[in-house]
């Protein structure tokens, strides 16, 4: 398949990054390295998005940390931003309402229409934009034309201002959403969000009762998910545990990379004790500035979490 051809995909991480540690970034790096090798897809960016105050995790930290920390974590990375849309509302966010926010946010600004996980992929994915002038990238030579990469780029430079900021969404400008409008429409690209995760995050679509099922439905059967396996899970067997993600096998990528590295085995948990026990393989499992921050801001000192 050529790039005009392949799925352009965002991956959009959920979870409590409590703090971000090095396994969070590997998994985002990991599921675009095999993605990619599938020949399938091309991954245009990443988002992270902490969970609400609200969630009633015990040792929770502020999201203005998690926030702070999250974007510290990322500040080298030129395809992964943080979004803080589930932190400022006024309440916990189920997954599956943030995964519509960001395909709803993404139509809004960009004049996308989103396709689900199993829309024909005839049918062109990005409207033509609704103004009538010239489009930016006239020239029929495609060397001359912007990447999906590149656009992802351009705009997530505006789209991660709003981190350490609570503005005012409709009135926020969005830099190349014009640009990114012209792109997809020449090369008729699939635009997909499709939530990243561990195998741990699969299995607890198994518990009973503790997912709402129609929401279920949307996750894997509309957007679809990437996992990334932990600890040598047998993803294989938790999918036949569950009758939804048996239905939507065919939407579940599982990324069956190096599936013994060591960051396979990191864990929020792990650097919270590491932390507090003073262990000097913190070093392992955060990155510098985050601890850093942690130290400076005397966060995770306390058993409770």
């Amino acid at each position: 398949m050529t790039e005009t051809t392949k799925t352009h995909v965002i991956l959009l991480s959920c979870g409590s990054f409590n703090p971000i540690t090095k396994g969070h970034i590997h998994m985002f790096e990991k599921a675009r390295e095999y993605l990619h090798k599938t020949g399938r897809f091309i991954v245009i960016g990443g988002i992270i998005s902490p969970v609400h105050d609200s969630y009633g995790k015990p040792g929770l930290v502020p999201s203005r940390h998690r926030l702070t920390m999250c974007q510290l974590a990322v500040q080298s990375s030129d395809w992964i931003r943080v979004d803080p849309w589930e932190c400022y509302q006024d309440t916990w966010q189920t997954t599956c309402s943030v995964l519509e926010h960001h395909r709803d946010l993404m139509k809004r600004v960009t004049g996308c229409i989103l396709s689900n996980v199993n829309t024909p992929s005839t049918t062109p994915v990005i409207g033509q934009p609704q103004n009538t002038t010239s489009p930016i990238y006239q020239n029929s030579n495609t060397a001359n034309k912007p990447t999906a990469i590149k656009l992802w780029g351009k705009m997530s430079e505006s789209l991660g201002k709003i981190c350490c900021v609570r503005p005012h969404v409709e009135r926020f400008t969005f830099v190349g959403v014009r640009t990114i409008q012209t792109f997809c429409c020449c090369h008729q690209n699939l635009l997909r969000i499709l939530l990243l995760c561990g195998s741990d995050l699969l299995e607890s679509f198994c518990i009973p009762g503790l997912w709402n099922e129609s929401d279920m439905e949307v996750i894997v059967g509309d957007f679809g998910i990437v996992v990334v396996p932990r600890d040598g899970v047998d993803t294989e067997r938790i999918m036949n545990h569950s009758s939804v993600l048996r239905k939507h096998k065919d939407n579940i990528v599982v990324v069956k990379d190096d599936l013994n590295h060591p960051m396979s085995v990191v864990s929020s948990t792990k650097s919270r004790l590491a932390l507090q026990h003073g262990d000097g393989h913190v070093v392992d499992y955060l990155s510098q500035p985050v601890i850093d921050y942690i130290l400076q801001s005397q966060l995770y000192i306390n058993a409770s979490g």
